[in-house]
């Protein structure tokens, strides 16, 4: 009989210590060291738990998923961790695997000169882990995740009036089961590298331009700074001139003549490219500090990414180049350097939509003790303030409510029978194109260099319950492709407060037994 095992691990055991020589052995192998146990003295079979993932892929990029710790994981511990653990790999497995782990137990026994126990002297019996009570509420994780229908994307439905985080959908996923009998090598250079990443939470890891979502960012720059007012008009005939260089709007034959209001519904370029030359980089950049942009938003997950608010100063000191005013007409679209988070931009229209206040997203309710009693609560946060005026807010939200609900506007897809919805379309460009139009339609873009597909919403227009960012991987137009995701989630929303009142109860969905729930265990 052969076992396979790590030589280095078994010389440098310890001689009081089980060394563990296979795992997941079948059941035949079993057997066979059953009926051989007389002449296999000091080897036995041992029972550990293994995580059940029931939502697989639909939460993986939230739970994460847990595995065997590695010997390099094991040296850095301080003692913590033992050959064989298992520990939290990715997600809140590994923000909490000090909560949730649990603690092992122990057994002290007297062997005789051929390692045969002979008597027990004592048991430490293992602690179970604590029980964590997440925010995703499950029906809506659910719908979030039928509505993005496998494409390369992600969805994050917030609660602005507090930042928790309903609903957190990154696609493609991956089922984490598949860790829980130690994944092949062979899958997981497949899962590492797919072109698709569905390893990485694209929430809170994938970064893209805005595109037209950060129009709302420029908007309330431009009325503060007293730039514009609501009814400064600019004309749009389909393109910007700067110098020698020619900037285009995307309706090719313009807009005419638009004020704010116009712009935001017909997501105008060239309006924001005559606003954001007026305010500049450094303003603009200033308003979308405010947001929470270039920043970490705070979840409880690894691997967050800040985005990129770009600035003079930034270029300077990472280019080593000055900065241009053609650089400033990209920024003023949402186009440039720019980039985001889809938590980010869910967490920007939160805090607009809330009036005014940033609070940091968060995903944890609460920890509770094994004996069920809390042990620790995780209250909102607030992080900022946006500090914009009533007059500013009234004026942009009447903006967002028509680009999902008046004719022309680019959000229609989003639109709701019964709830008003305001919103705003984004398409972020991957690639750069050529000026001249007959050039431009010659390029043949692949899959990857097509443009991302952005949408941003709050719902019901006054007194918001539910903000819901979604972003798609080389999709297409964000009215076209993103905003009918939206719509379905924030549709479910809705629904579910239907049922749950027709039910009698009063909790906002989330706070039922939807409640998503990672249990503790004593690995």
């Amino acid at each position: 009989m052969v076992f396979p095992f790590d030589q280095a691990v078994l010389k440098n055991a310890k001689p009081y210590l089980p060394v563990k020589l296979d795992k997941n052995v079948s059941m035949e192998k079993i057997a066979l060291v059953e009926t051989n146990a007389l002449n296999l003295p000091g080897i036995y079979i041992d029972v550990s738990p293994i995580r059940l993932y029931l939502d697989g892929e639909i939460l993986a990029p939230i739970i994460g998923y847990t595995g065997e710790i590695s010997r390099e994981e094991m040296e850095k511990s301080e003692g913590k961790y033992a050959y064989g653990d298992i520990s939290g790999k990715h997600g809140l497995e590994r923000f909490f695997d000090e909560y949730i782990r649990g603690r092992r137990g122990a057994e002290l026994v007297e062997v005789n000169v051929y390692g045969r126990e002979i008597k027990n002297l004592g048991r430490i019996d293992p602690v179970s882990g604590y029980n964590m009570t997440l925010t995703i509420d499950a029906d809506l994780q659910r719908a979030a995740w039928q509505a993005i229908e496998g494409k390369a994307g992600s969805v994050v439905a917030l609660d602005p009036r507090d930042g928790a985080i309903l609903a957190m959908v990154s696609s493609p996923s991956f089922d984490p089961n598949l860790f829980n009998e130690g994944i092949s090598s062979e899958l997981w250079k497949q899962l590492q590298s797919n072109p698709f990443a569905p390893l990485s939470n694209k929430a809170i890891s994938g970064q893209y331009p805005p595109g037209s979502t950060y129009k709302l960012i420029v908007a309330a720059a431009a009325l503060e700074e007293g730039i514009i007012s609501p009814e400064t008009k600019i004309f749009c005939n389909g393109f910007f001139t700067l110098g020698n260089r020619t900037y285009r709007c995307w309706k090719k034959g313009g807009h005419g003549h638009v004020n704010l209001h116009q712009a935001m519904v017909g997501s105008c370029d060239v309006y924001f490219y005559t606003v954001g030359k007026m305010l500049g980089v450094d303003k603009i950049a200033e308003y979308a500090k405010r947001f929470g942009l270039g920043d970490l938003a705070g979840v409880d997950l690894p691997n967050e990414k800040k985005g990129l608010v770009p600035t003079k100063a930034w270029k300077l000191k990472k280019k080593k180049e000055a900065w241009q005013m053609g650089e400033t007409i990209s920024i003023s679209i949402g186009q440039g350097f720019n980039l985001i988070t889809t938590l980010q931009l869910a967490n920007a229209y939160a805090a607009f939509a809330n009036g005014g206040t940033l609070w940091r997203p968060y995903l944890v309710k609460k920890i509770d003790a094994p004996d069920g009693k809390t042990y620790k609560d995780f209250p909102p946060v607030k992080k900022g303030e946006l500090k914009l005026s009533n007059t500013t807010m009234e004026i942009i939200n009447d903006a967002l409510k028509a680009v999902v609900n008046e004719p022309g506007g680019t959000g229609q897809n989003a639109k709701l029978a019964q709830i008003e919805v305001c919103g705003k379309t984004g398409t972020s460009q991957v690639l750069g194109l050529p000026e001249n139009e007959k050039a431009r339609r010659r390029k043949v873009l692949s899959a990857f260099h097509k443009d991302h597909a952005l949408f941003a919403s709050y719902a019901p227009s006054k007194s918001p319950e539910i903000v819901v960012a979604v972003i798609l991987e080389n999709a297409g137009g964000g009215g076209a492709v993103a905003a009918p995701v939206a719509r379905r989630v924030l549709s479910a929303y809705f629904e579910g407060k239907k049922k749950e009142k027709s039910a009698g109860k009063s909790e906002k969905p989330g706070e039922s037994d939807n409640r998503r729930n990672l249990d503790g265990d004593d690995r």
